[in-house]
């Protein structure tokens, strides 16, 4: 089958499918006669293993990890719960840190009297300078829970 083909029913994009085989994710696909790409059947389920791998956020090294493991047929699962287990721990450390973000927008929002004045503590909240040393007077830190508090009344 040709690459649209493999893409249509691998759902991964043409361009995605040459790359992976540029950096050797997926062998050099066998070539036809005039020279056009020419896909197989497991192909295709390789590039479904690798979609899906990347739907769960694995990166391009560990999906390489994890494709050398599936073709192992002498692989020790403890070897393959252990990438997944890391996968787990950096996402739950993302969701923290999404969240961080997501509280302290809202903060920041909350403390807006969002009225025609022109102060405004979202703009504040975001001049400040992240890795500033604390005490630093060229930026004044916005208190969050103060923030809350006093708006809160």
């Amino acid at each position: 089958m040709n690459i649209g083909d493999a893409a249509t029913r691998s759902g991964v994009s043409a361009k995605m499918i040459r790359y992976y085989e540029q950096i050797g994710l997926i062998a050099t696909a066998a070539r036809t006669a005039s020279g056009y790409r020419d896909y197989a059947p497991d192909d295709v389920h390789v590039l479904r293993f690798i979609a899906r791998a990347r739907d769960l956020g694995f990166s391009i090294s560990e999906i390489s990890e994890l494709l050398d493991l599936w073709r192992d047929k002498n692989r020790h699962s403890a070897d393959v719960k252990a990438l997944a287990q890391a996968r787990v721990t950096d996402l739950r450390l993302k969701i923290a840190h999404l969240q961080d973000m997501a509280d302290t927008l809202e903060n920041l929002a909350h403390s807006c009297g969002g009225n025609a004045r022109p102060d405004c503590p979202i703009l504040q909240g975001l001049e400040v300078a992240t890795g500033e040393p604390a005490g630093s007077t060229t930026h004044q830190a916005v208190n969050f829970s103060s923030l809350r508090k006093r708006t809160a009344t």
